[in-house]
């Protein structure tokens, strides 16, 4: 019964951010996310240099299909909040301070902190959750590759999410947009 929109915003070569598509899906399906990546490509898209997203895997099974030469890069806060949610309250201060050591590099020389020695130290600090930063490594550090001065925009979905917040603030305080139009236009505007 809930409305899933769907959104896609791109950043451009010089930082600007444009929105490229907004639909209604069905619950973040895979199909839900290949339709809507199939109708960009007819629409002339040509297949993003990386894409950014939550764990979500119907938006990577989709991407996978529609634009299999895309890289993919996994959303830093969504994974620090899946880390954290499997571990008890006291341990989350190591455990943050251990997974911003890993992405808070800086300048164009920082070496992306691979290999055997961060999965030594997550293993202490992360504890029994280690394994779902691991898994990923790669996809969490593909931003590295591009230039230090994205790396913000890169490393999470924070362009879409902080723009939304307004919409989920006005939504809870009126009990939701009203109908299923008032809600995509409120997130479109």
């Amino acid at each position: 019964a809930k409305l899933c929109l769907l959104v896609m915003v791109g950043v451009r070569v010089d930082g600007r951010k444009e929105l490229v598509a907004l639909a209604e899906g069905y619950r973040e399906s895979t199909e839900s996310w290949a339709d809507l990546l199939r109708d960009c490509k007819r629409r002339g898209m040509r297949a993003p240099i990386l894409a950014v997203g939550d764990g979500a895997l119907g938006f990577w099974n989709a991407l996978r299909e529609v634009f299999p030469t895309s890289r993919e890069q996994r959303c830093w806060f969504h994974k620090i909040a899946n880390v954290l949610g499997a571990l008890p309250k006291s341990a989350h201060p190591g455990a943050k301070k251990a997974l911003a050591e890993i992405w808070k590099r800086r300048g164009p020389r920082a070496r992306p902190p691979r290999g055997r020695r961060v999965q030594a130290r997550l293993r202490r600090q992360v504890r029994q959750s280690h394994h779902k930063v691991v898994n990923d490594l790669d996809e969490l550090l593909a931003f590295y590759d591009f230039p230090a001065e994205h790396w913000v925009h890169l490393r999470t979905t924070n362009p879409i999410e902080s723009t939304f917040a307004t919409v989920r603030h006005r939504t809870k305080v009126t009990k939701g947009p009203g109908s299923k139009a008032a809600g995509l236009a409120m997130a479109f505007k």
